[in-house]
């Protein structure tokens, strides 16, 4: 499912707007979204924790950088394009997260980012269900306490100059039997009114 996450993301991402545009990518691990973001023409540089993760990611020809999404080592307004996806869930404060996207956008430049929404639907079906489910999410590998309280996320965006807009995500159910079949190799995100599952957040800084 990340590389399906990774191609819905890439949707919504404009074309490098000049020469040497630069995409940073937040929490990129082993560089997923690298060939779409190659494709695209901008300069990739990912950004994680993890040393196996970015040395995979550097394969794929990405610039990593070693370091925490809470306090990123690149410079004020270096960004065309920031990308976090699938880390908000994964930190204590996703307001701190926001704020260092805003801090690497340029003015103008483009937000995208998904994440799990802090309901009881999401508990049951991103945990109970999912994590058990051959080929799912490791078991463990969410914390239901730190899933995204969708408010206060936009309320935190707008604190720090961001204009954001959440919608909820969900895969293909055609393309999802049509890859249980073998007939594709990835499903497509369609975008739904119901946020309280899986969410994806498309802005810009003002």
């Amino acid at each position: 499912m990340l590389h399906w996450l990774a191609a819905s993301r890439a949707e919504h991402l404009p074309p490098a707007p000049h020469p040497g545009a630069l995409l940073v990518d937040l929490a990129c691990g082993g560089g997923l979204m690298a060939p779409h973001v190659q494709r695209l023409g901008y300069t990739h540089v990912g950004v994680d924790i993890g040393a196996a993760g970015l040395r995979q990611a550097q394969a794929h020809g990405v610039a990593a950088v070693r370091g925490s999404v809470l306090a990123v080592p690149l410079a004020d307004g270096c960004a065309d394009v920031v990308l976090a996806g699938e880390v908000l869930e994964h930190v204590p404060d996703p307001a701190t997260v926001l704020a260092e996207c805003a801090r690497l956008l340029r003015p103008g430049g483009t937000l995208v980012l998904d994440s799990i929404a802090r309901t009881r639907t999401a508990d049951v079906v991103a945990v109970r269900i999912a994590e058990k489910l051959p080929g799912g999410p490791p078991p463990g590998i969410h914390d239901p306490a730190l899933f995204v309280d969708r408010a206060a996320l936009l309320a935190a965006a707008d604190r720090v100059g961001l204009e954001l807009r959440l919608t909820g995500i969900r895969p293909s159910v055609r393309d999802l039997v049509a890859w249980r079949r073998g007939r594709r190799d990835v499903v497509r995100m369609r975008p739904m009114r119901y946020s309280g599952v899986l969410f994806a957040g498309y802005g810009h800084r003002r």
